[in-house]
Formats: structure tokens, C-alpha cells, sequence
């Protein structure tokens, strides 16, 4: 049996409607696809939480949780482990969102989305991000 891996993801839409997807930078598992910032949700933390963390930790700013929207989840199976993964929107922060970790950021159309390759497991949140904007 696999383990089951808790990711939590974010779409942060800024007041056009775009979304800010990050490349995963050399020598990280599938460098160069893109995804919605987020990260591994740690024993105790809530995925709330974990967003909070990452989004400070990836890009600088500030989130408070009632700017967390839940609005879809990915169930993904890949060889090793399975990862089940909460997408929340947030389109409020403090800060300015910039790239702390080395990685390439850019602020996409949803309905360009498709033109960034991603891993399988954030693929199926595009149509949700679609229909929402």
C-alpha cells in the first residue's frame, strides 16, 4: 500500500483574474513543471496552515486564513506515494509575492494554464480554476 501524501495547494488570483503558478527549480522532484504554490502539510498542522507557512516561505507574503476559499482537491496515485491535495483560492495577501526559493513565477490566464506542463496530480484543478473565473 502507498503512502497517502497531504499537499496543500494555492491559487492566489490577483485583481485581473490571473493565477501565479511557480516552475519547480533544478534538482527537485519533476523540475521545470509547474505548479500552484503549497507544500506538504506536517504532522499536526492543518492545510490552512501549512498555506500560511509555505506562501510566506515561497514568496514572501502574509495570508490570513479567512482569505483561504477551499475550493477543489486532487486524488492523484503516482509510483511511490498517492497525494491527496486541497486547492484553496486567495485573493487577498499582504506583502508582494516574489520568488524566495529560486523559482521561476509567472501570473497566467486560467485558461493558459494548460500551456505550462504541470504535474498529473495539479492537472485536473485547471477546469475548476476555469470555471471559477
Amino acid at each position: 500500500m502507498r503512502e497517502i501524501l497531504l499537499v496543500a495547494a494555492c491559487a492566489l488570483l490577483d485583481p485581473d483574474g490571473r493565477v501565479l503558478i511557480a516552475q519547480r527549480p533544478a534538482g527537485k522532484t519533476m523540475a521545470g513543471l509547474w505548479e500552484f504554490p503549497g507544500g506538504k502539510v506536517e504532522a499536526g498542522e492543518r492545510p490552512e496552515d501549512t498555506l500560511i507557512r509555505e506562501l510566506e516561505e515561497e514568496l514572501g507574503i502574509v495570508v490570513d486564513e479567512q482569505c483561504l476559499a477551499p475550493l477543489t482537491f486532487a486524488s492523484h496515485s503516482y509510483p511511490e506515494f498517492h497525494v491527496l491535495m486541497p486547492l484553496y483560492v486567495c485573493r487577498r495577501w499582504n506583502g508582494t509575492v516574489a520568488p524566495r526559493e529560486g523559482q521561476r513565477l509567472v501570473w497566467v490566464r486560467p485558461r493558459e494554464l494548460r500551456n505550462y506542463p504541470m504535474p498529473p496530480a495539479d492537472q485536473p484543478l485547471i477546469s475548476h480554476l476555469m470555471n471559477l473565473l
